[in-house]
């Protein structure tokens, strides 16, 4: 990694340290853009080279989440089935060690259950994925999937993990911070019920 891109680094995670600590203190709605600026010694101009928008800073490792999810439908395994890879690429992707302050998966799981403009954010970055994912999985196995089929497959993926996430936050106690540990856990068993069909030999 070059110096500028360790700079970049940094700038980022303190840009993303410093919202949690806002919306932790003053709540999402009273915190602004300038304040997450401010607070990270950075101008509101500098702010919008790192993230496009308030929502964004809570799903910093979006992007890089999905691209390694694509790395790995791209080198798939020899015989390895397109829904065996999928699996295995959901399980890479929610043990990965994403490097965020503590107590960020519990305060972004909060601002999903009580702020719209999250959720929505949150809904949208699903959706993108999962169109993307799809993409990569029709390429890597043309004879077995057509476009339609790679959609259907990634599309159970994510709405397994959609309703787990929406049956945890329905179930979570309005006056604690939702588990992300139990949202894995819950995630995890939804997706190999999903797939179940696309896994029998």
């Amino acid at each position: 990694m070059s110096l500028i891109d360790r700079r970049r680094a940094r700038t980022r995670r303190a840009l993303v340290e410093a919202a949690t600590e806002l919306f932790e203190r003053k709540g999402y709605e009273g915190t602004t853009v300038a304040d997450i600026a401010a607070a990270a010694e950075i101008g509101t101009r500098t702010f919008f080279s790192y993230f496009a928008s308030k929502e964004d800073v809570l799903f910093p490792d979006a992007d890089a989440r999905v691209r390694a999810a694509v790395e790995i439908v791209k080198n798939h395994k020899a015989g390895e089935a397109p829904a065996q890879l999928l699996m295995r690429a959901m399980k890479y992707l929610a043990s990965a060690d994403n490097d965020l302050p503590g107590g960020f998966a519990a305060l972004r799981l909060r601002l999903f259950r009580d702020v719209p403009a999250v959720r929505g954010r949150a809904l949208q970055l699903l959706c993108e994925a999962m169109l993307e994912i799809a993409k990569h999985l029709a390429a890597a196995f043309p004879e077995q999937l057509d476009e339609a089929s790679a959609v259907a497959l990634s599309g159970a993926v994510t709405g397994a993990v959609l309703g787990a996430l929406y049956h945890l936050l329905e179930k979570s106690d309005q006056a604690l911070d939702p588990d992300p540990v139990a949202l894995c856990d819950a995630g995890r068993q939804a997706i190999q019920v999903a797939l179940a069909p696309w896994l029998r030999p």
